[in-house]
């Protein structure tokens, strides 16, 4: 399981022209799942995430999680995380789970988060989506398990 994690001001997801997520200050997730993945990798993930200190305290040192801060988050499924591109110019994605493995890990994974306490909404499985964000700093994390 892979997550890219940006800090934003704001971030949202539209689909068909229609906003179906929007958040203010917060975590932008991008989210991929691979063959293997299960239970232990969202469940570490989702902690660690949750807990991750990337925002700044009083003193401009990242101290702050997420929680500490109050903000919310938008997970955003993207099996292009897996792609491999050591061969050739068009990237293989064979090391992404299909949409049958990988569409319930990403529920689990969201509902994981929110029972830690962050408010989280989603893309849409398996739709073209436009994801705009403010990256704040900027910060961009990648976590694997």
């Amino acid at each position: 399981m892979r997550v890219l994690i940006q800090r934003v001001s704001r971030a949202s997801v539209t689909v068909n022209e229609e906003t179906i997520s929007s958040i203010g200050n917060g975590l932008l997730i991008l989210l991929g799942i691979g063959h293997g993945d299960g239970e232990e990798q969202a469940t570490f993930l989702a902690e660690k995430t949750a807990n991750l200190r990337i925002f700044e305290d009083e003193q401009g040192k990242t101290n702050l999680s997420v929680l500490d801060v109050k903000g919310e988050a938008i997970v955003v499924s993207q099996f292009t995380l897996y792609a491999d591109t050591r061969k050739g110019r068009r990237p293989s994605f064979i090391d992404a789970a299909l949409p049958d493995q990988a569409s319930p890990l990403v529920d689990r994974f969201v509902e994981l988060l929110r029972s830690h306490g962050v408010p989280t909404q989603t893309g849409r499985f398996g739709a073209n989506m436009q994801v705009e964000l403010l990256n704040n700093g900027p910060v961009t994390i990648w976590m694997e398990k």
